[in-house]
């Protein structure tokens, strides 16, 4: 249970209820969970859109593919999460819902933006009646459709935000940084490749080694389905460095 103060303990049971300083505690909490997250790094390439993921094993006895971090949502839109793998799939199986609906109604791909607006006002909706919880995860979502390729992180508020590229989860702070500083327009997506897993080796803790074997990538380009990279392509690129 995370501390809170004696003034905000009054208003952290329920999440439709404002604090005297105007915070949503459960809403607030929903974030911690986030940030304990695995590491995700999504990254916007010269063609498209790259995501990367760590997925810690906390045993050896563990097969790291039954670990989800990673989902495609539709041939052109992808994800990253960060928090509850449960709530992650939920959302999930929503978000491919719609973008079913919208191939159906209106015979064309569903825009990423317009997805990321309408999950983002699902997790909105758990904030705002009693008996609800908010979401307990975060996703990077990002694809590419007629407007270019777009990349977005989406909150457990609902709130959104668009991004050339961004991390989520556990040692997201150090790993920004590093893409601030290394990140340029028009990067491949091997150069692509090789920031993010910088980025995701940066976020680790102490003296914890990056495992290429735990590592999932992905990426959609202009013209071409969300694909999975195999661990040989990953390890190949990252040997060039």
């Amino acid at each position: 249970m995370y501390p809170v103060s004696k003034k905000g303990s009054a208003y952290d049971r329920v999440a439709t209820m404002f604090s005297p300083d105007g915070r949503l505690y459960q809403v607030e909490y929903a974030g911690k969970i986030v940030e304990q997250g695995t590491l995700g790094v999504g990254i916007v390439y010269n063609n498209g859109v790259l995501f990367s993921a760590d997925k810690k094993v906390a045993t050896k006895l563990i097969i790291p593919e039954s670990i989800e971090k990673l989902f495609k949502i539709d041939e052109h839109i992808g994800a990253i999460s960060a928090g509850l793998v449960g709530d992650a799939r939920r959302l999930v199986q929503i978000a491919r819902k719609d973008a079913q609906e919208n191939r159906m109604y209106y015979e064309e791909k569903i825009p990423v933006e317009t997805l990321v607006k309408n999950l983002c006002a699902v997790k909105q909706l758990f904030t705002q009646y009693a008996g609800m919880r908010p979401f307990g995860i975060s996703f990077l979502i990002g694809g590419v459709d007629d407007t270019g390729s777009r990349l977005f992180e989406t909150e457990p508020s609902g709130a959104l935000a668009e991004y050339r590229a961004i991390s989520i989860g556990m040692g997201r702070k150090e790993a920004n940084k590093r893409l601030e500083k290394k990140y340029k327009d028009n990067m491949t997506l091997e150069e692509a490749v090789v920031l993010a897993a910088d980025a995701l080796k940066t976020g680790l803790e102490g003296k914890e080694k990056l495992d290429l074997n735990k590592l999932d990538f992905a990426f959609i380009s202009k013209g071409h389905e969300f694909q999975r990279m195999g661990k040989q392509k990953i390890k190949s690129i990252l040997g060039k460095k």
